[in-house]
């Protein structure tokens, strides 16, 4: 404690950057993507090259490790350390130039791939190495990797892409790396030159050759006939030789268009033994995946495996003609069938199935988990079918599963294992497969690494594939670089076992009480959490890249990120960093910002569902006691609206007066937020006084309940009357349930489950004859149906009416297509702007959203996102700046440049009161801008 405590002082006082020893910003990266777990003493967040050197300097004088982090997404352990962890995500994350016509770019370890890729495209350049984390995966850390991507067949590795790099060693010696030793200082260039003099044979001898050979140092690029490329030598040492500050890259040109050639395959094997065939042909890419991956993945032809060939051309008629060049070639040589996808959407959407793919291949089919360890071995791409069928007989000796995806076209495939790491005999049993794994691919030629690097998970094994008097190379390497040791250490060389510090081993081993069922994870919170892997996609900021994670889009902080948020969690499991459990203030802090939009459980590649996550919290970390205002006020705000409803008028003229300000302070609300209206009339006593006669007849088939939620009933029942007069027209008898009824949303929402299950369990009785009778039930609001999907069947899963309500749930889009299909909307013929709820997004879907507003004559594209108002998270207080700029985001940038006579499409209430707050915009249901168009209709037939 001693020494932590001095080395934090003489970190702060030497460091401009940020230097956090607190236990939420040390249980934030003790793990990566990978299946290890270290703790570190403390994190710096360095402002620039001089606080690097100033931070080594300090831990020298502690004798203390450093490690270097990026956006910690290895997958091998190497981006996890006891010491200091050093943050270049923070400050040292820029694209510094990019220069066109030497088509280089100066970059600092923390910038993100897609950002350099966005300052290049305008020049009609890239970076070519691309791995599918290009959206949150720095440069720094693919240099440490030696990173590769897919389009790696045609523009190689990282490595093959470095140019110059700026680093500092552990000693504290600054170095520009490139080609030749002269710039570098004296004692390191002595000790590589006495390195390469002294092992020219086993240099020249020792390594395999294969495109993706990624495994130890890359010592070899140092012989005097490969220009003694230093550069090339340091990329893929983890970490372990130098800290990078800044690097030169150089950049490549890319093709006008681009078509990608989907060829199908029997099986794996085929696809595998035909994937080299394909590269004389000049191929950007050759990836290739099975049926235990893609599921039911449409737009592939028929096939048991497929190969994804990308090629380029100056137009697209060229790149679809080589594309269909290649579909020819490969029928030849086994292709059991092929397609050729010219637009770019098309394209994106497989690759995106592609890019998940590192996450999605973590649950199999049947739910089971998997994970990394062995999941890039490369062989040469010609052994590649071989290897892979000796691969799956491994397996089978072993009992185990999993779905090899990955980069064919170099031999180099990617694939999560269901081994057991959870118990003492499934870790030895890992164990030995481990060693199998490794005489395996050393026996075909291969590489234990072919992407991404040894870290702990098998560097263990290198003296299986180089050779003992290799590996003893490597730690004179190291000791060259680095003599003290402190980079890194347990790395590549004298490195951990394989089996140490696994991050499953401090989690509880049975099921913790908990409120939800978690049904896809056994009822077992740990479990649910455990679905992080690590990958990160939630930290992509990118615009069009999903709705999570707002809060992260605005504050850029880790623990704002779902993967933040879940790595919390798993450390309030552990108890080890965060020690409180459910009482832990870490974890309520880093949740505080969650806005439960539940864009994670569609957009997170393994479906984290961090807004149930923080519902569970809550319900714990208040179990007993006193809780915030706003949870009261908003809470149970279904039944304050009720009771409101007797007194519209008189409450709506106090709302107006000083008196809100103080009904504000004390409910908790956001000052700066205007306190909604209440209707004159709720939607069901409007329902209840309609004449009988008002009601359209049907047939019998094309009856069903219209939810009143509490929104649609006591602040906007223009959307309900407008949905009554859409879904009558098309046909539908609608029944509204006799009594009030509610999701129990904004009792789950702010964690009190135990009332939302008896409001749930009461709501299941009103409904029991609607149930009995198989009538669906529509939804206009998209938070409360969305609850209705998830929350209901979650909360009470041993009541089997939960799951018969929830499969019932429709949106009005899908009603109106499954019950009245031949229905005709009328003709509105405007172009639209507004957003896509989120729940709508993550939880219902809005295809056939979509496919009303076109019969509709409705033209654009809503945004994606979240608005920002999220339920109670905007009203709550100190919730109101990350609220308006989750709203600055895409929303209001949409609003503004959109055309006058647009219609504002916002099918939630939080949508349409955050429009109505932040813009001189009103948002509409979808229902009402129909039933607007029904009454001209009228209007022109009468």
């Amino acid at each position: 404690m001693a020494v932590r405590e001095g080395l934090e002082r003489a970190l702060r006082a030497a460091v401009r950057g940020k230097v956090a020893f607190d236990a939420g910003s040390r249980a934030l990266v003790t793990m990566d993507a990978s299946n290890y777990r270290r703790v570190p003493l403390g994190v710096v967040a360095p402002f620039d090259a001089d606080d690097v050197a100033a931070a080594l300097a300090v831990c020298r004088e502690f004798e203390v490790p450093v490690v270097a982090r990026g956006g910690g997404t290895s997958v091998a352990g190497q981006a996890t350390g006891e010491g200091v962890v050093l943050d270049f995500t923070r400050h040292m994350n820029a694209v510094l130039a990019v220069d066109p016509g030497a088509r280089t770019a100066v970059v600092q370890p923390g910038a993100v791939l897609d950002d350099l890729r966005r300052q290049a495209a305008p020049h009609g350049l890239t970076f070519g190495p691309d791995p599918s984390t290009h959206g949150r995966c720095t440069l720094g850390g693919m240099i440490g990797n030696n990173a590769c991507g897919a389009h790696s067949v045609a523009w190689g590795t990282t490595a093959d892409n470095v140019h110059e790099l700026d680093v500092l060693t552990y000693g504290g010696d600054r170095a520009r790396l490139g080609r030749g030793l002269g710039s570098l200082p004296a004692p390191l260039a002595d000790g590589l030159r006495a390195l390469v003099d002294g092992d020219l044979a086993m240099l020249r001898t020792g390594f395999p050759v294969l495109p993706r050979r990624i495994s130890g140092y890359a010592l070899d690029a140092l012989l005097p006939e490969r220009g003694t490329d230093v550069a090339r030598a340091f990329t893929g040492s983890e970490g372990t030789l130098g800290v990078l500050t800044q690097a030169v890259v150089r950049l490549v040109a890319v093709p006008t268009a681009r078509a990608l050639a989907v060829l199908a395959y029997p099986d794996e094997g085929a696809a595998a033994d035909a994937a080299h065939l394909l590269l004389p042909r000049g191929p950007l890419t050759v990836e290739g995946m099975a049926a235990d991956l893609v599921g039911q993945a449409s737009g592939l032809p028929a096939g048991g495996a497929w190969l994804f060939a990308e090629t380029g051309g100056a137009t697209a008629a060229e790149a679809a003609s080589r594309a269909r060049d290649l579909c020819r070639a490969a029928a030849a040589d086994g292709a059991c069938g092929h397609t050729v996808v010219a637009d770019p959407a098309g394209q994106r959407a497989l690759w995106r199935m592609r890019d998940d793919a590192a996450g999605t291949a973590t649950r199999l089919p049947d739910g089971s988990e998997a994970w990394p360890g062995w999941e890039d071995c490369a062989v040469p791409p010609a052994r590649l079918g071989a290897y892979l069928r000796e691969f799956r007989a491994l397996l089978g000796r072993y009992g185990l599963r999993g779905a090899p995806f990955g980069h064919f076209g170099e031999g180099c495939v990617h694939v999560r294992l269901d081994v057991d790491l959870l118990t003492d005999e499934g870790v030895r049993r890992y164990r030995d497969f481990s060693g199998e794994m490794a005489d395996l691919v050393v026996a075909h030629g291969g590489s234990l690494s072919g992407e991404h690097g040894d870290g702990q998970a098998r560097a263990e094994l290198l003296p299986r594939m180089y050779g003992p008097e290799m590996v003893r190379l490597f730690e004179r390497a190291k000791a060259v670089w680095d003599p003290a040791g402190g980079l890194n250490p347990g790395m590549l060389v004298r490195p951990y076992r394989l089996d140490e510090n696994l991050r499953f081993a401090p989690l509880p081993r049975r099921p913790v009480p908990v409120a939800f069922g978690y049904p896809g994870d056994g009822g077992d919170f740990t479990a649910a959490v455990r679905r992080c892997v690590g990958v990160a996609k939630c930290r992509e900021t990118a615009v069009g890249t999903g709705v999570m994670c707002p809060s992260f889009r605005v504050t850029g902080e880790e623990r704002h990120s779902t993967r933040g948020r879940a790595r919390l969690l798993h450390e309030m499991l552990a108890g080890e960093v965060l020690p409180d459990g459910w009482r832990s203030e870490e974890v309520h802090g880093a949740l505080d910002l969650c806005l439960a939009c539940k864009g994670c459980r569609s957009d997170c590649p393994v479906g984290v569902d961090m807004a149930t996550y923080k519902a569970e919290f809550l319900h714990h970390h208040y179990a007993g006691r006193v809780r915030p205002a706003a949870h009261y006020a908003m809470g149970w705000l279904p039944l304050w609206l009720r009771w409101a409803a007797a007194v519209p008028g008189t409450l709506n003229a106090a709302a107006r007066t000083p008196l809100a300000t103080v009904a504000k302070r004390l409910a908790g609300i956001a000052p700066e937020r205007p306190l909604p209206s209440l209707a004159a009339q709720p939607f069901t006593r409007w329902w209840d006084g309609r004449p009988a006669n008002d009601a359209a007849t049907s047939s019998g088939d094309r009856v069903a309940v219209l939810w009143p939620d509490t929104f649609t009933n006591y602040l906007t029942p223009s959307v309900g009357r407008a949905a009554v007069a859409v879904l009558e027209d098309a046909g539908i008898r609608l029944l509204v349930p006799p009594r009030p009824v509610c999701c129990g949303l904004t009792w789950v929402s702010t964690g009190q489950l135990h009332r939302a299950r008896k409001v749930m369990r009461r709501t299941l009785d009103v409904l029991a004859p609607a149930l009995a009778a198989g009538h669906p039930v529509i939804g206009l609001e998209p938070s409360c149906t969305a609850s209705l999907r998830t929350d209901l069947p979650e909360l009470l899963p041993d009541d089997p009416r939960a799951r018969q309500l929830a499969s019932s749930v429709r949106t009005f889009a899908q009603a109106l297509e499954e019950l009245a299909p031949d229905w005709r909307p009328p003709r509105v013929d405007r172009p639209v702007v507004g957003q896509t709820h989120c729940h709508q997004h993550a939880v219902l879907g809005d295809a056939a959203e979509r496919r009303l507003r076109e019969r509709a004559g409705l033209s654009g594209e809503l945004s994606g996102g979240c608005c920002g108002l999220a339920g109670n998270f905007g009203f709550e207080r100190g919730h109101y700046a990350v609220s308006v700029a989750c709203a600055e985001e895409q929303l209001l940038p949409a609003l503004r440049q959109a055309p006058p006579d647009a219609e504002v499409i916002a099918d939630g209430f939080s949508c349409r009161t955050q429009i109505r707050n932040l813009s001189d915009r009103q948002g509409r249901h979808l229902a009402e801008i129909l039933a607007d168009s029904l009454g001209r209709k009228a209007c022109k037939h009468a």
